[in-house]
């Protein structure tokens, strides 16, 4: 299955990346430890990692990242 999106942004509360995956109604929400800095290849391969890890396929198309 896909994901309808994928969004990565930063949590000021947690100082971790948030990794948002929105299917249908249901929203997974995800933290991981990347750098806050960390360049966008990095933050697409952990959020590619963490969508392969819950059972959903990425294309990358529906992957966003707001900085």
């Amino acid at each position: 299955m896909r994901p309808d999106r994928v969004e990565v942004s930063w949590d000021n509360d947690k100082s971790k990346w948030l990794v948002r995956i929105t299917m249908g109604g249901e929203v997974l929400r995800r933290h991981c430890d990347a750098a806050k800095n960390a360049d966008e290849q990095s933050l697409r391969s952990a959020a590619q990692d963490i969508v392969r890890d819950e059972g959903y396929e990425l294309n990358g198309t529906e992957l966003s990242i707001r900085r």
